[in-house]
């Protein structure tokens, strides 16, 4: 897959992450990778790693054939308004900014034939361990033609994790899932790090153990395709302590707790862009 050169504008924490994955995953060399921020100065250990740094997005459009939009929702349209100019059919644009829709950012950048594709990722492709919701405009086809923008969107991601591709309806509901996900997971883990250290382990090892173990349970349910509910009757037994712990942290709101977040997450996201345009 021949892609030339990726600019990221907006470097930062996912713009940072995504700019950090494609050189981990092997896909591009620094050098090819395009990095944009108002204080490039901020990005001088990307510069000395190889990466090409500059204040100008106009000018990272011009240089690259993929543009990675990763900026917030609140930039968004001044960032569109900076680059429009330089929008050829040539580019795919690809934008990770929550709540911005694909009419909404075409109406901005009053042009019809640039390909956009919307991204959800997560902080994880910095070590290429993403998941990814990928989003064209129109009806969702699970069938894509190979090297087109969405077929090439998901080559570059699918180096960075996994990736699949949804409706674009859907793309809210995965920042909260997939993106703010993170965020949820790691705290779940922290709690468990917090409950082994009242049990009598060190910190910094109750962390790797609750660290190690959340990857465990991950990786079975991937790599054996089973429901939770399945992995978790292999490890409860009747009167066992799994099941004590279990139905505790159930009497306690585990599950819903995690719901409701999410749930409040996405109601949150689908807001965020509309929010900066009604002030404008």
């Amino acid at each position: 897959m021949a892609i030339g050169k990726i600019s990221v504008l907006g470097c930062g924490n996912i713009g940072l992450a995504i700019a950090k994955g494609l050189v981990f995953s092997k896909l591009l060399p620094a050098s090819d990778i395009i990095c944009t921020k108002r204080d490039p100065s901020s990005l001088s250990h990307l510069k000395e790693q190889g990466y090409i740094i500059t204040s100008s997005n106009a000018d990272a459009v011009k240089d690259s054939n993929i543009v990675i939009v990763a900026v917030t929702p609140a930039q968004l349209n001044t960032l569109l308004s900076e680059i429009k100019a330089e929008l050829t059919p040539k580019h795919i644009l690809i934008s990770v900014v929550s709540g911005a829709s694909i009419s909404a950012i075409k109406s901005r950048i009053e042009k019809d034939d640039v390909p956009i594709i919307r991204a959800m990722p997560n902080t994880a492709i910095a070590c290429g361990e993403s998941m990814t919701c990928l989003a064209q405009e129109g009806k969702h086809d699970s069938k894509h033609v190979e090297n087109s923008p969405i077929d090439i969107a998901k080559q570059i991601f699918d180096c960075m994790g996994t990736s699949v591709v949804v409706s674009e309806e859907q793309i809210v509901p995965a920042t909260a899932l997939c993106a703010c996900g993170i965020a949820f997971f790691c705290r779940a883990i922290r709690a468990a790090a917090q409950g082994g250290i009242e049990i009598g382990f060190h910190a910094q090892d109750a962390i790797k153990m609750a660290a190690q173990t959340a990857k465990g349970a991950a990786t079975l349910l991937l790599e054996n395709k089973n429901h939770p509910e399945f992995e978790v009757d292999k490890v409860t037994t009747p009167m066992g302590c799994t099941i004590a712990g279990l139905n505790k942290m159930e009497h306690q709101g585990f599950s819903s707790a995690m719901i409701h977040g999410i749930v409040t997450s996405a109601e949150k996201a689908a807001l965020l862009y509309s929010n900066k345009k009604e002030k404008e």
